[in-house]
């Protein structure tokens, strides 16, 4: 798996759904700068945490490989 892109891959899909940092990161009960963090792929995504991204964005944590 090409975990190279998965933060560009969150973030497109995050802004395409009008979603902010700020609003994923309420919901992922974490601080905005983690998310940003996680995004640009400073610090690694647990597969637990991708799932809750995906169902966040309403998609399927496959999106996020493409």
């Amino acid at each position: 798996m090409n975990s190279t892109n998965i933060g560009f891959h969150i973030k497109r899909i995050r802004e395409q759904k009008g979603y902010s940092q700020e609003f994923m990161s309420k919901q992922l009960n974490i601080s905005q700068a983690t998310y940003a963090r996680m995004e640009s792929q400073e610090i690694k995504i647990s597969i637990d945490r991708l799932q809750k991204i995906a169902d966040i964005l309403e998609v399927d944590i496959l999106s996020f490989l493409k």
